[in-house]
């Protein structure tokens, strides 16, 4: 009798398809690899937290919405010890909150300022908001911009 929940597992999920899509997470260390294109996406994540280094890193997790990597994630992280790395973070981040109606005012003083007010645009962002992100490589590293901003009703 235990057996039959699990034929109506079988019958209802594609097996074959899930099979595959288990040797193709095997090879790429257990996450889908997410090919370099535009994709409309929703904001999981955003902070500042620690590399594996031990340096501030900004950090931004992207779900995609449609398309053939639906579901699947693309991340932003960029270490934030120098200008032009905070400069790049900020430019991200005053794209993300660009059509909002008070917008936040993305500036770096202090790291703990920093955290917070990423924190208040993850917020402020959360739900209300979703992308249109062009996902694409520059100099050896992923890169990110902001193409399209979709306000949520």
């Amino acid at each position: 009798m235990a057996g039959n929940i699990w034929d109506e597992f079988d019958k209802n999920i594609d097996t074959e398809g899930l099979a595959k899509d288990v040797e193709e997470a095997a090879e790429n260390g257990g996450r889908r690899e997410v090919p370099h294109d535009t994709y409309e996406v929703a904001v999981t994540k955003l902070e500042l937290v620690k590399s594996k280094k031990g340096d501030p890193m900004v950090t931004c997790w992207m779900k995609i919405l449609e398309g053939e990597y639906k579901k699947s994630m693309i991340f932003m992280n960029q270490v934030v010890t120098q200008g032009f790395q905070i400069h790049f973070a900020n430019e991200f981040m005053r794209a993300l909150v660009a059509e909002m109606a008070d917008p936040i005012d993305i500036t770096f003083k202090t790291y703990s300022q920093y955290g917070n007010m990423i924190m208040d645009v993850m917020e402020a962002i959360d739900n209300n908001f979703e992308y249109k992100v062009r996902y694409y490589d520059s100099k050896g590293y992923n890169a990110f911009a902001i193409e399209e901003v979709y306000v949520l009703e």
